[in-house]
């Protein structure tokens, strides 16, 4: 029993996830929260205090996400490089999921969307750029150690290179591209990191 009320917790920012992503903040009401949550507006605020303390969960719960998800991924890989230039692919097919409630990023889509009306979640947003920021250039810096990039590579400039790119793959992608275009997006964006290997 002790269980249940964090299973129901994760159950409701699985939910609010979905939704948030696909409509942004502004744009979910309370009433759509509270159907997609299944939940009515006092549990909510009991769980989560306000509709900005949700969505101020369910951000850091999508950013975990996308961490774990990178994580996992790499660890697939011997190479640092292939791994992140497999990882560029993969966000480019990843578009291209029917079951993406929107293809943009949900963290650029917060900082956008509340840069000029709320403080506290665009400042979220920027935080959360910036420890994507520091775990690229932290990949990139172990790519250098072991000799698969020279060592002049500024490996925090480009590890915002990386992080523009994927941004805007993600943004361009609202385009409705075709799956052809997208791959040949992903092959040009990691070309990117070429210039900087030694192992090829």
């Amino acid at each position: 029993m002790a269980r249940h009320p964090q299973y129901n917790r994760d159950a409701a920012l699985h939910k609010a996830v979905g939704l948030f992503w696909e409509k942004g903040y502004h744009g979910s009401s309370m009433k759509q929260i509270e159907q997609t949550l299944d939940m009515r507006p006092g549990s909510i605020y009991a769980a989560f205090g306000s509709k900005d303390g949700l969505f101020s969960e369910a951000l850091a719960r999508y950013a975990e996400q996308g961490g774990e998800e990178l994580a996992a991924h790499m660890q697939q890989y011997d190479s640092i490089v292939d791994g992140l230039q497999a990882y560029l692919r993969h966000v480019a097919m990843s578009c291209q999921q029917d079951t993406c409630p929107s293809r943009a990023c949900m963290i650029v889509k917060t900082l956008l969307e509340t840069s000029h009306t709320n403080t506290a979640l665009a400042n979220q947003a920027r935080n959360v750029l910036a420890a994507i920021e520091t775990t690229l250039t932290g990949l990139l810096e172990q790519a250098k150690n072991r000799g698969e990039l020279i060592q002049s590579t500024d490996t925090g400039r480009l590890a915002r290179l990386l992080q523009s790119q994927i941004m805007g793959l993600r943004a361009i992608a609202e385009r409705g591209l075709t799956e052809q275009q997208l791959a040949e997006l992903a092959d040009d964006m990691a070309n990117l990191l070429e210039p900087y290997c030694l192992k090829h």
